[in-house]
């Protein structure tokens, strides 16, 4: 059985996950007790289901404290699981309390939601070093996130390696979830001629330019041989799953064509690969 605990702060997403995960086959267990995990993975193994998931929230040093004993107890039972940690920046959360007017679980224990979000996070910071796969949404739409989950669990649950591959613009922040980040912003940009700046590096006309200069063609070569000599090494550690993330000015033309470039070079090579162009679609 494939079994996979969700967690991360609250509004982070997790409930958008519970959805996707539930289209492609997971049994769902959604704001789950953490000392009832365990029983629920007993349960599960026992009624012979193939995936299952429990979204589970840390709202307390008590609640922290039942889920480790409970994700040591399916250690000592040589239970497997993984853990996917939702993530989002203190400052998106900050404003989806706002426009929603939902209440932090925290917030009667401090004077505002920041404080609530502040210790949230302290005591999430464990998990979020030994999780398996970490999701960041502070930039995703609904739909983007949807896709991603699904990229990662939809075909063997999450069993094989997986690396994914992200574009985005620096003018929109950082990839804060990538293992490894490389800049093209070097690179001569499509933006500038008037026929390629309303399309993407998913048309060939743009592609076609970014990859025609030897700076570019150099690049993606030395990169190819960085990652197929790293990949094997990140397997060994024992990573689920490795972000790499590509970025230039917009993420619409340079980092978009780049991505694909890596990605289609995975592929050739057996590597399950994942891509998403988090900007593509910002003006």
């Amino acid at each position: 059985m494939e079994f996979l605990i969700v967690t991360g702060p609250s509004c982070s997403g997790k409930s958008y996950v519970v959805s996707a995960l539930e289209e492609v086959g997971f049994y769902c267990a959604d704001n789950l007790p953490p000392a009832l995990i365990y029983k629920f993975c007993e349960l599960c193994l026992h009624a012979q289901v193939d995936k299952a998931a429990v979204v589970t929230d840390i709202r307390g040093v008590s609640l922290f404290s039942e889920l480790s004993n409970a994700l040591n107890k399916m250690r000592d039972k040589g239970y497997k699981f993984k853990v996917l940690f939702i993530d989002c920046e203190d400052s998106v959360l900050l404003n989806r309390y706002k426009e929603t007017r939902r209440k932090h679980p925290l917030t009667d224990r401090y004077d505002s939601t920041e404080e609530a979000i502040a210790e949230e996070r302290k005591l999430l910071e464990p998990l979020a070093r030994l999780s398996d796969y970490h999701v960041d949404t502070s930039q995703l739409s609904t739909s983007q996130l949807k896709e991603r989950i699904t990229a990662l669990f939809g075909g063997d649950g999450g069993r094989s390696f997986t690396v994914h591959v992200e574009s985005f613009g620096f003018k929109y922040g950082m990839c804060r979830e990538a293992d490894l980040m490389f800049d093209v912003r070097c690179f001569k940009n499509p933006y500038y001629i008037p026929e390629l700046k309303p399309l993407t590096g998913l048309d060939s006309a743009v592609s076609s330019y970014v990859l025609s200069f030897d700076e570019t063609q150099q690049f993606l070569k030395k990169l190819f041989d960085m990652i197929d000599f790293l990949l094997p090494l990140y397997k060994v550690e024992g990573k689920s799953e490795l972000i790499i993330g590509i970025g230039c000015t917009g993420g619409k033309h340079r980092s978009v064509t780049c991505v694909e470039a890596l990605a289609a070079h995975l592929n050739q090579n057996g590597v399950k690969v994942v891509t998403t162009h988090r900007d593509i679609r910002k003006h």
